[in-house]
């Protein structure tokens, strides 16, 4: 069987590979690449827009990126790395769409005011605090704060109206905030890599071996899931960004970088409202605080979203147990991915964490009733038929072997390498999706290291993203610079 060589494999038909794939070209365009993808259609696992992927996380409104600390101040410094990592995003996508590779901006990013709101004297103390931290720091300066009725009125209608007058509340605002359809946009990106030589897209195809020679390349062995015929790739670099999946193949690839890692999956699902005259009074993602012994991924929101051009609210998301990896995948996922090298830190985590274990069990049980009432802790009108339940796609929380030998559970996102860069894998969930252009830049760095010192890959990369090499954080003008070129670019100014 004749081997197909290739300089670069993609595993997975997501937003991750589909931006590592557009980088890749923009820096050389000579590149052979292929993306191998398990479905019959690319970003349809995590990616899509109905399966989570779907808020421009910038660390505007999500209140888990800014704990309270126990002397009641706030910490602030994931919030700022989450929106400086964004913004790389928005110069990325701004870049694609003035050379026409991305097609107009409302089909994949839409305006979307981002809002934090709560109720209760602490927790109105909290977010005047937060507020107080983040908008003295030049990335968050435009976020407004209020306790206004006449404000909240016009900011979030629908939370509003019919509340207890007598409930002290707050929120606060960025109006330049983002609703991004991650799966339009991947399909997009993956749409214009097809038009490019040297590219090749393997649909219905699953990875079902890969080991790497005495060469340094990767031997990746696929299977078509239509035919059941095999094919042989030879690679020298190999990506791993197939959400949920990617653990188990990092395990197949029996690189030492992968020994400890672990996965717990979690599943989700969310209230849907299309009822045209509901979705249009409320524009806005409205993040309010998680219920005690949630995990991070399950804060509240009642979100606007616009997916594949058509509008709709969604709130939760409600989260569950499951062993699958992937909503399309196996119930023994999760025991096929226990092995000598992570068996002692998933145990030591699954001890430590029984409480999370039954929350999440407790939230399948929840009748709809249950949802709903939750939903009128934001939204008090809301009417039981006029929401229906769909599920969300699975996350994988990342397990880590800790220094003395137990296990930590994780809940952001990770790149594992392998020394000699000849292999990456994306780990984890939030913020996902949002960050996938300063990942993979993470990527180009640690696996092509040489090139990307190289003064052609400096100048390009500084083309794809003008910021490259500097800190948003640090730079306030550069911040003002990027953010009035991308938020034009992409039609996001109020």
């Amino acid at each position: 069987m004749a081997v197909r060589q290739a300089d670069v494999v993609l595993v997975g038909g997501g937003v991750m590979s589909a931006t590592l794939g557009m980088m890749l070209r923009q820096l050389d365009p000579s590149l052979d690449i292929v993306m191998v993808e398990r479905l019959d259609h690319v970003a349809h696992e995590s990616t899509d827009g109905w399966n989570n992927a779907g808020t421009g996380h910038a660390g505007y409104c999500e209140l888990n990126y800014t704990p309270e600390t126990d002397d009641g101040d706030v910490e602030i410094e994931r919030a700022l790395k989450i929106n400086a990592s964004f913004e790389v995003s928005l110069q990325l996508w701004s870049y694609l769409v003035e050379q026409g590779m991305l097609p107009a901006p409302s089909t994949f990013v839409n305006r979307t005011p981002h809002q934090s709101f709560v109720w209760g004297e602490k927790n109105v103390a909290f977010l005047k605090r937060r507020h107080q931290r983040l908008s003295a720091h030049h990335l968050f300066r435009e976020m407004e704060y209020t306790e206004s009725p006449a404000d909240l009125a016009e900011w979030m209608p629908l939370v509003v109206k019919h509340r207890d007058p007598m409930q002290r509340v707050a929120a606060t605002r960025v109006r330049h905030g983002a609703d991004v359809d991650f799966g339009s946009l991947t399909r997009s990106m993956v749409k214009y890599l097809e038009t490019t030589p040297n590219f090749e897209l393997m649909l219905s195809n699953a990875v079902s071996w890969m080991a790497k020679r005495d060469n340094g390349r990767w031997k990746v062995r696929v299977k078509d899931q239509k035919t059941g015929v095999t094919t042989k790739l030879e690679a020298g670099f190999v990506f791993l960004g197939a959400g949920g999946g990617a653990l188990p193949m990092l395990q197949k690839s029996d690189i030492d970088e992968a020994r400890g890692y672990g996965g717990f999956p979690v599943s989700g699902q969310w209230l849907v409202c299309q009822k045209p005259e509901i979705v249009k009074q409320h524009h806005s993602k409205v993040y309010g605080k998680a219920p005690i012994g949630a995990p991070p991924m399950s804060v509240p929101h009642l979100d606007t979203r616009i997916i594949n051009g058509q509008p709709a609210l969604l709130f939760g998301p409600f989260a569950g147990f499951t062993t699958r990896f992937l909503k399309q995948g196996s119930m023994f996922d999760l025991f096929g991915s226990v092995k000598p090298t992570n068996l002692v830190p998933m145990l030591s985590v699954s001890k430590s964490n029984m409480d999370l274990t039954r929350y999440l069990i407790g939230e399948v049980f929840q009748s709809h009733s249950d949802r709903v009432a939750a939903l009128r802790n934001y939204f008090p009108d809301a009417n039981e038929d006029d929401w229906k339940l769909q599920d969300a796609g699975q996350r994988v929380q990342i397990i880590k072997r800790t220094k003395d030998g137990g296990g930590k559970l994780e809940f952001g996102t990770e790149i594992v390498a392998a020394k000699d860069g000849t292999l990456a894998a994306l780990l984890g969930a939030s913020p996902g999706a949002s960050t996938a252009a300063h990942a993979m830049l993470d990527v180009i760095e640690r696996c092509f290291p040489e090139r990307t010192k190289s003064p052609e890959w400096q100048e390009r990369l500084r083309v794809l993203i003008p910021s490259y090499g500097q800190s948003l954080v640090d730079n306030e003008q550069l911040l003002l610079d990027v953010r009035e070129r991308t938020l034009s670019t992409l039609q996001l100014k109020p």
